[in-house]
């Protein structure tokens, strides 16, 4: 029943709160998160090492605008791209298509599909999508030496599995992040 079970109560919840902040009070949250999310994404050029650990947390911004509404999460998608132009150009080819991408996902899933296995699944999809773009259109190479530019239906299962694991980290983490955020507004 683990991956049967609904997701949606504690975002519904969050939605809901968000809903009641006027428009100019959602605009300037999505420009913050933005702004945030365009930082978190540049550290892994701007602090090597550490910042390869930091900078997977730019999806958590776009997952919270995307929690604003789904428009709100695309401004602040399609804002933070044009801030990455600025601050770490060669950012802008991996955020679109992987983190980026996994906070639209699993906002959006989580608007639609409700169910675990649904929400990783489709997000997980996508984030194969991405990355296989950027590897196989674009000759990109998001995941360094490890994997070659020459199509193989085993890198392309390993890099499915990667995509499984991260989304479902990310779907298990904003659950918490939800959770803590509903028991928050419980004390108010």
């Amino acid at each position: 029943m683990y991956w049967f079970s609904i997701l949606s109560h504690e975002s519904y919840k969050l939605h809901q709160y968000l809903k009641t902040f006027s428009y100019s009070k959602k605009l300037v949250l999505t420009a913050l998160l933005s702004a945030l999310a365009a930082i978190l994404q540049s550290t892994g050029n701007l602090l090597p090492g550490v910042g390869y650990f930091i900078s997977p947390f730019a999806t958590a911004p776009i997952l919270i605008c995307t929690m604003v509404s789904i428009s709100f999460g695309l401004q602040s998608y399609v804002l933070t791209i044009l801030l990455l132009i600025l601050i770490q150009p060669s950012e802008f080819f991996v955020f679109p298509f992987t983190t980026g991408l996994v906070g639209i996902g699993i906002g959006i899933a989580l608007y639609i599909l409700q169910r675990r296995i649904a929400i990783i699944v489709f997000t997980s999809l996508l984030l194969l999508g991405g990355i296989c773009f950027l590897l196989y259109i674009v000759q990109f190479p998001v995941l360094g030496p490890i994997a070659s530019k020459s199509l193989s239906i085993k890198i392309i299962g390993f890099i499915y599995i990667f995509s499984f694991i991260y989304s479902w980290g990310w779907v298990e983490l904003s659950r918490f992040i939800f959770k803590k955020w509903d028991k928050l507004m419980g004390k108010k």
